[in-house]
């Protein structure tokens, strides 16, 4: 298992329903945004893999929602690499809502490395070494 990137989101009044509850599909947007922060963790973003001619969709989402987030609550994604094969990578998330202290949703998504033609790559030897990087040990792009 790959060292944890801990990504802080402010929910926003637009995130919520009329219940006043953070709506359930703004957490795959949550999702996201913690990759984002777990590439630059690690030196790289995804549009430095798309200038490469690479692209990582999502071909897998699970999410279990175990607790409450509401309008301008803090929470905190916790992602990490939890097993990279060898054209797919899974990340898996936990939310913590910092203002309660609840541990909220846990999910996973798979993604798949393609090519300019839309197949599945092997994953190269120098975005392996990207993914497998320990970001304590270089500058992260922050």
């Amino acid at each position: 298992m790959s060292i944890r990137t801990k990504e802080r989101i402010r929910v926003r009044y637009g995130e919520t329903d009329q219940m006043g509850h953070a709506y359930y599909g703004n957490y795959l947007l949550w999702f996201e945004q913690a990759r984002g922060a777990w590439c630059r963790d690690r030196g790289f973003t995804y549009k430095s893999l798309e200038e490469l001619g690479y692209k990582l969709p999502v071909v897998e989402v699970w999410s279990k929602y175990r607790g409450e987030v509401k309008y301008d609550d803090l929470i905190e994604v916790e992602i990490w690499a939890e097993e990279i094969r060898r054209a797919a990578i899974q990340f898996r998330y936990e939310i913590t809502n910092l203002t309660t202290g609840q541990k909220t949703t846990e999910g996973y998504t798979w993604h798949v490395l393609i090519g300019s033609e839309s197949k599945a790559l092997s994953i190269p030897p120098e975005v392996r070494e990207w993914m497998d990087r320990n970001p304590d040990e270089f500058e992260t792009l922050r």
